[in-house]
């Protein structure tokens, strides 16, 4: 008997159809899609949220002395005249700073392995490259979704039925986090 369905694809459509519903999952807090493949998604994102609970608070405080650009009121960096040459100002300013773990960094790049990375674009730029911003997925997973099922025992999410698919007839579900 077969540990997982294989869903009609190959191992590599599969791995990435999996990948690509867990990232969606975890980004937006629910997915609509087939009772098969929910049933193969909510293992992978289940193992994600423990792997994710257990390192939560793996992490150490650190202070350390970085160097800013000053800047003026309009937001852009001040020069000053050296050598001939005009060269931006910088101040030394203290920052605290999360440093992970050894497992905290494994657990990491575990999440990493299977979550793809995610860019959000504004409604108003669609179709642009401007304003767009990186999700870290694994930081949010980490810092937010942890948070949550700290005292859970497992069963972070919730398969819900909504009914057939017009088509073919598939069971449709919602996957949500709970």
């Amino acid at each position: 008997m077969a540990d997982y369905r294989k869903l009609s694809k190959t191992s590599a459509q599969r791995k990435a159809l999996l990948r690509s519903q867990v990232t969606a999952l975890i980004a937006n807090g629910k997915i609509i899609t087939t009772e098969a493949r929910a049933k193969e998604v909510r293992k992978i994102a289940e193992k994600l949220i423990t792997l994710a609970v257990r390192e939560k608070d793996n992490f150490e405080t650190v202070t350390i002395n970085a160097k800013v650009a000053v800047k003026d009121k309009d937001g852009r960096r001040q020069k000053e005249e050296k050598d001939g040459k005009m060269v931006p100002v910088y101040e030394t300013v203290e920052k605290q700073i999360k440093k992970d773990k050894p497992s905290r960094l494994a657990a990491r790049k575990q999440m990493d392995k299977i979550l793809y990375g995610q860019t959000i674009v504004p409604a108003d730029n669609s179709g642009k490259k401007k304003n767009t911003k990186k999700v870290d997925l694994t930081d949010k997973l980490l810092n937010e979704i942890a948070g949550k099922y700290t005292s859970r025992q497992g069963g972070y999410t919730r398969i819900v039925k909504i009914g057939p698919r017009r088509g073919d007839a598939a069971m449709e579900v919602l996957l949500e986090l709970v």
